[in-house]
């Protein structure tokens, strides 16, 4: 497909989803620019005086949510970051200086693994280790046998490539203490720590206690523009700012993402827990209109999902299902599902099968059981 092609696709999909009467999330990556800067403006006031002075290199409204962010967490401190990529990198990068070992255990499906191009060990000179390549967290037993010594342990709550799965609470509780009997450090990879409360039966500043720093995003569960924090203790946060200059984070001017993030904070984190709730009967739903629609093979995981987010599985092709897709949402309003791709981060699937992430956010909650059964049914007349 050339760029043409895919400009067009793009074009062609965002009419259908913006034109979807039922959709389960409506994401500001579907607005236009006009949308956008109208919503920002019409949130800004709420969140922060509208007359204080724009930031500069940080201050003003960034500083504003850099200690609302620590207080969420319970931690020291807290630096806001342009990218979660960089903020993860910097924190591994202080934490191998601090332990005298730069090799980081990790899971083969973490975001540095499979989103960044080698970067721990192209930009930060870090090395990385895998305790267990099953889609899940490592055990502790994996954790205490492992052969080789390790500085930091990084663990992604939820493990988004896996399934957005999570361990139990005795499970991490086990995990962490496993790390701390080897002498490494515990990161907190949360991009979307956020919505992780409800599965854990914990609060925030419960789950980031357990960790000796935590990186939180700002635009997968919060709906922001973009922007990440790092948060931990005040020694590890003042290095990181140092750092964070050196890679070219010290951006001139970030008070539309700042202002984003902290609307986000007042109205999406409060709606987590029922979102995550809502997910289950989305996800329940979706499993009997497949079985109800005799599609042989079919995979809802997980089932009940441990947060707002979950994948479905499908034995076709990603640009049959993608077209179909589309064709439901132009032909009947309703936007079931948006893209698929391959299966590579699944565990044991079969050539042939595809996978999509389905999340149900606000709009998500005016579908009932009923309505998810239906939009299935006519997805699979539209694969036949």
């Amino acid at each position: 497909m050339t760029a043409m092609d895919e400009q067009e696709q793009r074009r062609r999909r965002l009419a259908a989803w913006r034109g979807s009467r039922l959709v389960l999330a409506r994401r500001s990556t579907d607005r236009t620019v006009g949308d956008g800067l109208a919503a920002l403006a019409a949130g800004a006031g709420s969140v922060h005086d509208p007359d204080d002075a724009v930031d500069v290199y940080g201050g003003g409204v960034v500083a504003a949510l850099e200690r609302r962010v620590a207080g969420l967490l319970g931690t020291e401190a807290a630096a806001f970051f342009p990218t979660g990529t960089m903020a993860q990198q910097v924190a591994l990068r202080c934490w191998a200086g601090r332990t005298g070992n730069a090799t980081v255990a990790l899971h083969p499906l973490a975001h540095p693994e499979l989103h960044e191009e080698g970067s721990l060990g192209a930009v930060s000179g870090l090395r990385t280790v895998h305790l267990t390549s099953a889609p899940r967290m490592p055990s502790a037993e994996e954790v205490r046998d492992f052969p080789e010594p390790f500085g930091t342990l990084m663990l992604e709550l939820p493990l988004r490539d896996a399934g957005f799965v999570l361990p139990t609470w005795d499970e991490l509780e086990a995990t962490v203490a496993a790390a701390r009997e080897r002498d490494a450090v515990v990161h907190l990879d949360g991009a979307r720590l956020w919505e992780c409360g409800p599965h854990f039966g914990r609060d925030l500043q419960e789950i980031a206690a357990l960790a000796d720093s935590v990186y939180v995003s700002f635009y997968k569960s919060l709906d922001g523009l973009s922007g990440a924090v790092l948060a931990g203790p005040d020694v590890l946060v003042e290095e990181a700012r140092v750092w964070r200059h050196r890679y070219g984070g010290q951006l001139f001017q970030q008070y539309p993402a700042a202002l984003s993030a902290l609307i986000g904070l007042d109205r999406e984190l409060p709606l987590l827990p029922t979102y995550v709730d809502h997910a289950k009967v989305v996800a329940g739903a979706m499993a009997e209109g497949f079985a109800a629609a005799g599609v042989p093979w079919f995979r809802v995981h997980p089932e009940p999902p441990h947060t707002h987010q979950f994948q479905v599985w499908l034995p076709y092709g990603a640009e049959v299902l993608d077209e179909a897709s589309l064709r439901q949402a132009e032909e009947t309003g309703v936007t079931l599902f948006r893209r698929w791709g391959s299966a590579a981060g699944a565990a044991g699937l079969p050539p042939g099968v595809s996978v999509t992430e389905v999340t149900v956010s606000g709009a998500g909650l005016e579908w009932s059981a009923d309505d998810v059964r239906e939009a299935v049914a006519v997805f699979v007349g539209l694969l036949a």
